[in-house]
């Protein structure tokens, strides 16, 4: 017979996590960007002591546990205020992506059922357009004092966020509930359709920021300083806001800042010893690195996600700059990252060349999700490094559904991610490409993320697209787009003889596009679909 357990139990919520960081890391600062453009600084103690005013503000406009409250915002201390002070009320934050369409932000708003929405004075032309198509919401608020506070004509109760919370208390009785409940809401990208919503649970959230604590996953500890550059609209900025406090680190948020330039100065004012973002964010901050000479003094790690990163730029991070990075993935569905590579003693009597190969792949599972690969009929496929199937994955922080979705996503209790990967024998896992993406051609596969990361070691390259376009013989072919480097010069048949000494003949692109940019989506992704409108009948 089974002994009962004779411990405690607590439930695991955000509020408990920016009490814990101003009990035991009171004095530990946040500095934040903010979006007029200068640093302001506080303590974890000053976050909490003001998340409850806000709770307080948010309770006086009428709001209850279970409302959801939306942010249109940058990463900054006001939103991260939020953060905590609705999800910790038992009310749901509604992080919105302003790079969606307009459209596409309406519909998941009112899909939300948002009731307030916080937004930084930057988007004030973009509440102005979409203010009257939001009928449920009852108040607009501006995250501003009264001296920077946006105008906006022809928007009804639009509040300042300051004279807001200004009269209540800093005392709130934080609710206790089931774990379980719904604390954030976050939106897929939505490529195809309307975008999709994941409600997060206060336990998913919390063991998945606990999880970023760990040395494998991003390290952080008291004696780092952490810097998102990942947005805060972007899956809760990959869980470091609430990471942060629970592993005591310092913690720097950017702004509406994120070029190269203001990234770098900083990085180094603020002695940033951990950052994460996604590879265009990184390819920025490297030109302007390379351009003027300069070094990171005190930035030892990097966490790359939301898409691949390829291997030349993480030879450049070590090699030329001392900086490792950690390769991870994760989706929207998947709370932040689910898997993260970091090197083993065993990858460390590899070759240099070898160990930036081995963290261009997407690493092991984090403790508490699991990952396979099944064939089209959905066995189980071996775990050699070879064999490619679909990536399904299951665990503490995967979704279960899709918000007021009519059906479940899963099969057989695991979620289908959409990727096609292989994963070893170590449990490493390589994502060789969207399923949808995957060029097939004359009955075989190429990747073209392999293709991709090929491409970006020419080094008169700043970013590379690889699509695949019909062709009346191969059934498709690559379409190689390139957007060359400030003040380089590269043609076609020098982008064809480096490819063909790196991949196989038949992987060599048909033709290559030179653009002076490549679209990209609010969370980085080169957008291959609107590559496909324009170039899909070149071939043809």
């Amino acid at each position: 017979m089974l002994q009962p357990g004779l411990m405690m139990e607590r439930p695991l919520l955000i509020s408990d996590v920016i009490e814990h960081g101003a009990a035991q890391f009171g004095d530990v600062e946040v500095v934040s960007r903010e979006t007029h453009g200068p640093l302001f600084r506080y303590t974890y103690a000053q976050c909490a002591a003001r998340s409850r005013k806000l709770a307080n503000a948010l309770k006086g406009l009428g709001l209850a546990p279970g409302n959801a409250v939306g942010s249109i915002a940058w990463n900054n201390h006001r939103h991260l205020e939020a953060y905590f002070a609705v999800s910790g009320s038992g009310m749901v934050m509604h992080t919105c992506n302003p790079r969606l369409q307009a459209q596409q932000l309406i519909y998941i708003i009112n899909h939300a059922e948002d009731a307030v929405m916080l937004f930084d004075a930057t988007f004030a032309p973009l509440v102005k357009g979409i203010a009257a198509h939001c009928p449920k919401i009852k108040a607009w608020v501006c995250l501003s004092d009264a001296a920077n506070m946006a105008q906006v004509e022809g928007v009804a109760n639009v509040l300042c966020y300051e004279e807001l919370i200004a009269p209540h208390s800093e005392q709130f009785d934080w609710p206790q509930f089931d774990e379980r409940t719904g604390a954030a809401l976050c939106y897929t990208s939505g490529t195809t359709g309307n975008p999709k919503g994941a409600l997060y649970s206060h336990r998913a959230i919390v063991l998945n920021a606990m999880s970023g604590c760990l040395p494998g996953v991003l390290s952080l500890s008291p004696r780092d300083t952490v810097l998102p550059v990942v947005p805060m609209f972007h899956i809760n900025a990959w869980c470091i806001p609430y990471a942060a406090p629970i592993g005591g680190s310092r913690l720097v948020l950017p702004g509406p800042r994120l070029d190269g330039a203001s990234l770098y100065e900083l990085m180094e004012t603020e002695r940033v010893t951990v950052s994460a973002g996604v590879p265009t964010i990184w390819l920025g901050l490297m030109q302007h690195v390379e351009q003027h000479g300069l070094k990171f003094s005190s930035m030892r790690r990097t966490a790359v996600g939301g898409s691949a990163m390829p291997a030349s730029l993480i030879a450049k991070f070590a090699d030329d700059y001392g900086v490792e990075v950690r390769h991870g993935w994760g989706m929207t569905e998947t709370t932040a990252a689910t898997t993260m590579s970091c090197l083993t003693p065993r990858d460390l009597e590899l070759s240099p060349a070898q160990q930036h190969a081995t963290i261009a792949r997407q690493g092991k599972s984090v403790f508490g999700a699991e990952l396979k690969i099944v064939d089209e009929a959905g066995a189980t496929m071996p775990r050699d490094g070879v064999s490619q199937g679909e990536l399904m994955v299951r665990g503490q922080w995967i979704v279960t559904g899709y918000y007021k979705g009519e059906r479940s996503p899963l099969v057989d209790g695991w979620f289908p991610t959409g990727d096609i990967a292989t994963i070893d024998a170590h449990g490493v896992m390589q994502i060789r490409d969207r399923a949808k993406d995957v060029i097939k051609t004359g009955g075989e596969w190429i990747s073209s993320i392999d293709l991709e990361s090929a491409a970006m070691g020419h080094p008169a390259v700043a970013m590379a697209a690889v699509i695949g376009v019909k062709h009346p013989k191969w059934d498709e072919r690559p379409l190689l787009f390139i957007v060359r480097k400030p003040g380089k010069t590269v043609e076609r048949e020098d982008i064809l003889a480096f490819l063909t000494e790196r991949v196989a003949k038949w992987w060599v692109p048909d033709e290559v596009v030179f653009v002076e940019s490549l679209p990209v989506g609010g969370t980085g992704k080169v957008q291959k679909g609107d590559l496909r409108k324009q170039y899909g009948g070149v071939f043809s």
